[in-house]
């Protein structure tokens, strides 16, 4: 499932992000939703999301 549609993600789901300053290299950085941060039901980089570890970064994979 993609990480593009808000209504594929929901809070306690297990994802795999790009933080703000991976986004060069790419790299994923996994964890569990805290909050959605997107309000619009898709974005093209990704739902914009809070871990519980506090991180923030878009969706880029569901786990």
């Amino acid at each position: 499932m993609s990480g593009t549609l808000r209504s594929n993600i929901s809070i306690g789901t297990k994802v795999a992000i790009v933080l703000k300053q991976d986004q060069r290299s790419g790299k994923l950085t996994e964890g569990v939703v805290k909050d959605i941060l997107t309000n619009s039901p898709k974005h093209p980089h990704g739902i914009k999301v809070r871990l519980e570890d506090g991180q923030v970064g878009r969706v880029k994979k569901l786990l």
